[in-house]
């Protein structure tokens, strides 16, 4: 009977392996002629987004992240938004480790949790910054800590950090109005500032390779989510190339806006995109 009533109370206290995916804020595009001097600026992460609920660590489209408990000790109850991060070009080795259900302190040592916004916090943007920064000091987590926001004057202070950002091997910039509040869905409050854009397609058919390629894939045959079809062949190691993604798996790739038929233009691959996300929130 005791052993029946403690299977019990861990059934009961113990976080659920998946819930109702969260209902993040999201970016829109950023445009020539935006008020930079209204937003607070920080550079885009290129790590596996997650949210803490106070009790567990959570992925965009709803399952339990299996972080070991020494990852997430005194962290506070505040819900929180962040990307869970090694370092600029290691999203690979993230998402293979946040995909793992058995893991240790040992391989979550080099991730850190880096938290950008507090989705139940009522006040404006820069009063949940202030409220993170407090929050992240008084944990005291060699795990956690906070992307920095910075303010910038003009358009051209923007290039610049962007242009920094870039050849240092980030991504882009998140640029965040100071004075809006959290909604869920997408958002011209939160804007997203990249060299390129990108965007998910889903594997068809393997193209043979010519040349140095023969006997490889050359390119990936795909489909975009509206249905149409085109080539995605750069991007690719020679090791990807060997053992490509299977059809129906969805890939990530890069794109410099469309051509007049309304495709990608000079699309390339990025990676296998593991965790789709959920439809977007409705306002």
């Amino acid at each position: 009977m005791r052993l029946l009533i403690t299977a019990l109370l861990c059934v009961l206290t113990w976080p659920a392996l998946s819930a109702p995916p969260p209902e993040p804020m999201l970016g829109a595009t950023y445009r020539e002629g935006v008020a930079v001097q209204s937003f607070l600026v920080s550079e885009k992460l290129d790590g596996v987004r997650a949210r803490w609920d106070g009790r567990a660590l959570w992925t965009r489209g709803g399952a339990r992240i299996a972080a070991p408990a020494a990852f997430t000790r005194g962290w506070p109850t505040d819900a929180m938004d962040g990307e869970l991060w090694m370092a600029r070009g290691r999203f690979d080795d993230v998402s293979a480790l946040v995909r793992r259900v058995n893991t240790g302190a040992t391989e979550w040592r080099g991730v850190r949790f880096m938290a950008f916004d507090l989705p139940a916090h009522p006040g404006p943007f820069t009063a949940r910054v202030a409220r993170l920064r407090t929050l992240i000091a008084s944990a005291r987590s060699a795990h956690l800590a906070m992307i920095e926001q910075k303010r910038f004057g003009s358009t051209a202070e923007l290039d610049a950090e962007l242009a920094r950002v870039v050849r240092a091997g980030g991504e882009g910039l998140m640029l965040h109005r100071h004075n809006a509040i959290y909604r869920a869905g997408r958002s011209e409050d939160l804007l997203k500032y990249k060299p390129h854009e990108d965007a998910e397609a889903q594997v068809v058919a393997h193209l043979p390779g010519k040349g140095k390629y023969e006997g490889m894939m050359g390119a990936l045959q795909v489909r975009m989510p509206d249905g149409r079809r085109f080539r995605l062949g750069t991007g690719f190691t020679d090791a990807q190339r060997a053992a490509p993604p299977p059809p129906g798996t969805w890939v990530t790739y890069r794109y410099n806006g469309f051509t007049s038929t309304g495709l990608p233009r000079f699309a390339r691959f990025m990676r296998v995109r593991h965790d789709m996300p959920p439809p977007e929130p409705r306002r």
